[in-house]
């Protein structure tokens, strides 16, 4: 009788946490071996530190039998662009299954970001394993963000996921009906309590002190390294608005130094002190050893966890224009932004910015997953049209956009008599003409 082999993928440290809290909470079947394949998908995995070998994961360590390296297994391909032909696939299983020793085994996946490389393509190459996703992050909560090869969707048996937003249900696989599981925050905590034992000494944090997040988002071809740079500014004003005289930035381990470099000339004009946190740790980390008095992000999950699981005081600043700017309109970050949006206090506490109830939130997201893939769920049409009718206003509207409602016929698009206006030639010669003339005449 052949032996089973869970194989466990994770390209952060807050995933293998997480990963780690589902084995201590024995949600998964008992298996001969225990597996971590990791995945490291930052832009240069050549400088970038993976995640065993990040301060702490020898506390994680303990939860699997060995670890694999996808980068080392496909060199010198890059995780997130490689892929194997169709023809292939065959020939890449029995590779693999030689280079892990793996034999006959029967193989069950562990997978993360499921839809994208390099976990598809992990997903493919085992072709008859079944499959079980876990979430790493917020973006459970929207919609599959493509369509998913039904060889592969069909596959996996559920979603696992933090509860980071209590009673909100996650959008992500919905459409193979998979049911999603809450991973016990409990478990979570105390896996992150080890992984605080484990880190490298951090330095003290002094009472009432803000903590800035930095995303990169730059890197994501959301904001340009100025504007990004600016945010951050304006995170370090909104804290010292609200009396923190004591600032500490954690910058994304893959950000530039002159990001930390902007706040510091800042710190100085303000008569602040600036600590700059380059040690490669997790934000909860932080939240667990040095108890900050305020975090201050854009979107970042981190947010979340310090208000759902720490009981810390959070603010959030830059949300709104990001939301304008994402495209496509399905980026899967839309979800997360508007999450934040919609239920963090916003850091310079601008009108019209209160948390939206509760009671609303599901389905705030249930419009924005069909409007966003209505391919992939169009059951959704009767629920979105329903909170449309109700809540479409002046606090939801950024969620959304008028051309995508339009285009969709739903609440809040265009008026059906006013739609010919955008196609006809004639208007747009007018429309034309008058903003020449306005120019003119400014000049």
């Amino acid at each position: 009788m052949s032996r089973t082999t869970q194989i466990f993928c994770a390209s952060t440290l807050y995933g293998a946490a997480t990963l780690a809290a589902a084995i201590e909470s024995d949600q998964f079947t008992p298996a001969d071996r225990r597996l971590l394949l990791v995945f490291n998908n930052s832009m240069t995995p050549e400088t970038t530190p993976a995640v065993d070998e990040m301060p702490g994961f020898a506390s994680l360590s303990d939860h699997f039998d060995g670890v694999l390296s996808w980068n080392e297994a496909i060199r010198p391909f890059h995780p997130g662009a490689w892929s194997p032909r169709t023809d292939d696939i065959p020939l890449f299983e029995r590779y693999l299954r030689l280079l892990w020793d793996l034999g006959d085994d029967r193989v069950e996946l562990v997978l993360e970001s499921i839809q994208v490389s390099p976990a598809f393509t992990v997903a493919q190459l085992f072709t008859g394993a079944p499959i079980d996703v876990y979430a790493d992050g917020l973006m459970s909560y929207g919609p599959t963000r493509n369509k998913l090869d039904p060889l592969v969707g069909t596959r996996v048996r559920r979603l696992l996921h933090l509860d980071l937003v209590p009673g909100l249900t996650p959008l992500l696989l919905t459409e193979f009906d998979v049911p999603a599981e809450v991973v016990p925050s409990d478990a979570f905590l105390k896996v992150l309590s080890g992984l605080g034992g484990a880190v490298p000494e951090l330095p003290a944090l002094p009472d009432n002190a803000a903590l800035l997040l930095g995303q990169y988002l730059s890197a994501l071809n959301i904001l340009s390294a100025k504007e990004e740079e600016d945010l951050h500014v304006r995170m370090m004003r909104g804290a010292v608005d609200r009396g923190h005289r004591t600032i500490v930035f954690k910058p994304h381990p893959t950000a530039p130094a002159s990001y930390s470099r902007a706040l510091e000339t800042e710190a100085a004009e303000l008569g602040v002190e600036l600590t700059v946190l380059n040690t490669p740790v997790l934000a909860e980390v932080l939240f667990e050893k040095t108890r900050p008095a305020l975090v201050v992000g854009c979107f970042s999950t981190a947010l979340f966890t310090a208000s759902a699981f720490y009981d810390l005081p959070v603010a959030r600043i830059g949300t709104e224009p990001i939301l304008d700017r994402l495209t496509p309109y399905q980026n899967s970050n839309r979800v997360p932004v508007a999450l934040a949006d919609a239920l963090l206090p916003d850091l310079e506490g601008k009108k019209g910015n209160d948390a939206l109830p509760t009671d609303e939130l599901n389905g705030l997201v249930v419009a924005l997953g069909f409007t966003m893939q209505p391919q992939i769920h169009p059951a959704l049409r009767p629920a979105t049209e329903r909170y449309l009718s109700q809540h479409f206003g002046p606090r939801t509207q950024r969620y959304f956009k008028r051309r995508r409602l339009t285009s969709l016929g739903l609440p809040g698009g265009i008026p059906e008599r006013l739609a010919f206006v955008p196609r006809n030639s004639t208007a747009r010669r007018v429309v034309r003409q008058a903003r020449a003339l306005r120019k003119a005449v400014r000049r």
